[in-house]
């Protein structure tokens, strides 16, 4: 059996979905579990990984558990430790590629840092997964391109190798499943580097409309970001990770391809699958 917290993410969602093709069993945790978010056949399991007495009974029976730093919130260690005394086997890491590339503010690379070393000196296989950019953060633009033809953003210059989801969600539910993962650290980007600007106009043309970037200063941006409702190391989170790449692109892999043996998603596919959420018509 194998527990995931961060299940109702993007990417959590996406492993608990892959596992149960499998045929394994899944626990996914949330902290407000709602049984329409995920498939039937899933255990849901109320609990707050930021508070690990919350999950004193959740690993009963578990051999695998997938960490989603963001979630566990500074209790990595004792996550890990109550996981290692219910007799859990592996733990799989969503990390990113912060950690070993540095780019934005220094703490939020320091969190991931966190859960990897807890994990590697903890005695349980590990895997741990260093990702690039996640595709749905574009999901910030959404509001602006149902709303008109110009994206105002920071930092339009900025390119990185961003990964679809679905794509980290492949990789994190192999190492799971397969042994042969363990003691690896894996850096996963997308196969193409894109500039935030040429994001924009591959998502117009997933929609059939002509967008346009337009350049504004980060602050702006902060404050509209604060405005919606966004904590504040959201918008910290992106705009310090994207001013690192105005001048050289992030870093590119091809890892994710040997490991699913197959071409890594496009973000222009991301932006076809989406579309409906930018005002577009829906793909089926």
């Amino acid at each position: 059996m194998i527990l995931i917290t961060g299940a109702t993410g993007n990417v959590g969602r996406e492993v608990v979905k892959l596992l149960l093709a499998e045929g394994r069993k899944v626990v996914a945790v949330s902290r407000n579990p709602a049984p329409a978010m995920m498939p039937l056949e899933a255990r849901l399991f109320n609990g707050d990984p930021s508070r690990p007495a919350t999950l004193a009974t959740a690993f009963k029976g578990i051999d695998a558990v997938l960490l989603a730093p963001r979630a566990l919130a500074g209790s990595a260690r004792e996550i890990v430790t109550l996981a290692v005394s219910k007799g859990v086997r592996r733990a799989v890491v969503l990390s990113a590629v912060t950690v070993q590339y540095g780019g934005g503010y220094r703490r939020f690379a320091d969190e991931f840092r966190e859960v990897e070393e807890a994990v590697r000196e903890s005695g349980l296989e590990w895997t741990l997964l260093r990702s690039a950019d996640y595709a749905s953060n574009a999901m910030a633009w959404a509001e602006q391109i149902r709303a008109g033809d110009i994206v105002r953003g920071a930092y339009g210059d900025a390119a990185t190798s961003t990964i679809h989801e679905r794509d980290v969600a492949a990789v994190a539910a192999r190492s799971l499943l397969d042994a042969t993962h363990a003691g690896h650290t894996y850096v996963l980007t997308g196969p193409q580097s894109l500039m935030q600007r040429e994001k924009v106009q591959s998502i117009g043309r997933a929609i059939g409309r002509n967008l346009t970037w337009q350049e504004i200063p980060p602050d702006q941006v902060r404050q509209s970001m604060l405005a919606r409702g966004l904590p504040e190391d959201i918008p910290d989170r992106m705009l310090g990770y994207l001013a690192e790449y105005v001048q050289q692109p992030g870093p590119s892999s091809d890892t994710l391809e040997c490991i699913l043996q197959r071409p890594a998603l496009t973000f222009n596919e991301w932006a076809v699958e989406h579309a409906a959420a930018f005002g577009g018509q829906p793909q089926l």
